[in-house]
């Protein structure tokens, strides 16, 4: 048996933006202006959702949520992005990269179960109104707000454990802005049937339930709509639902878009640059401008603010 010497990988380089060195001060600039607006625009509606008691509802009690894992998103990844920009080397370790990939999954977990228990909720207001405050109480809404960071957390420690028993001893050259599971698992000396096996057993059951879940929940609502004889029940109906479901439709067109086979490689960076930081962006300006309860609340709370100085 010949033996094989083999240095193992402790760090990565993530090449993600390095084609672009020109245009490296105007990247940063605009990432980190998109960076601040994230976390004032989503840590803003949290804290507005917290102070304000009208908005102590279920549907809110999701959106302050998600507004936080979006927060969490964008944190994940934008910080070492900003900081490669101007980074000799763009280095990043092996338990960094594990950590970043953690709070990415926990994130983008929730955001699926957050998204189609708001769909659920709208689906409990339009459709069954008389049974609404008992099936969809705020007590409910803190349990599934609690089984969904739960499953998340499950859900990434499940990968990232995988990720742990593979060992990286091929290029250190991630083709990407940020630490993915695919572009790992091509740097990968070690098979990753055994990853991939767990994708499909627990990833895709997922994306399965929360998109059957979005989507039964909007059929049975525009079949309520088109039901209701109230031309004004009807506007008033798609009013409330309509930024939600702009919202679901953009993150899982992103996401549908970026889930490619590993051997394709990987070419969606842009993509991946939506999904990861303009969605968290968009998401608290999506929800505020169209929704009269959250803009009577800031109102409420410039004015408040207004007369204490």
């Amino acid at each position: 048996m010949v033996k094989v010497n083999q240095s193992l990988t402790t760090e990565f380089i993530l090449t993600g933006f390095s084609d672009h060195p020109d245009l490296k001060t105007l990247l940063f600039l605009l990432f980190f202006a998109i960076y601040l607006f994230t976390m004032v625009g989503n840590l803003g509606l949290v804290a507005l959702i917290y102070m304000e008691r009208r908005l102590h509802t279920p549907m809110y009690i999701f959106l302050g949520n998600l507004a936080l894992m979006d927060s969490c998103c964008s944190s994940a990844i934008t910080p070492k992005m900003l900081e490669n920009f101007f980074s000799e080397d763009r280095k990043i370790t092996l338990y960094e990269c594990m950590a970043q990939f953690y709070f990415l999954c926990v994130a983008e977990t929730a955001d699926c179960f957050l998204l189609a228990a708001m769909a659920y909720d709208r689906y409990m207001a339009i459709c069954s109104p008389l049974q609404y405050h008992t099936k969809m109480s705020k007590t409910v809404s803190i349990q599934m707000s609690i089984g969904t960071f739960i499953a998340s957390n499950l859900h990434s420690m499940i990968h990232v454990g995988c990720l742990l028993r593979l060992t990286f001893c091929k290029s250190n050259r991630i083709d990407h802005f940020f630490c993915d599971i695919l572009p790992l698992y091509r740097l990968s000396c070690t098979d990753p049937f055994i990853n991939e096996l767990m994708i499909y057993i627990f990833s895709m059951p997922i994306q399965i339930f929360t998109i059957g879940t979005v989507l039964v929940s909007y059929l049975c609502i525009l079949f309520t709509i088109f039901k209701m004889k109230s031309q004004d029940g009807r506007g008033k109906a798609f009013s409330t639902c309509a930024s939600h479901f702009f919202s679901v439709s953009i993150f899982y067109a992103c996401l549908l878009m970026y889930i490619r086979p590993l051997e394709e490689g990987n070419k969606d960076i842009p993509v991946a640059i939506f999904y990861t930081i303009v969605i968290p962006l968009l998401n608290p300006f999506i929800y505020s401008l169209r929704n009269k309860e959250v803009l009577n609340a800031i109102k409420k709370f410039t004015k408040g603010t207004g007369k204490m100085a």
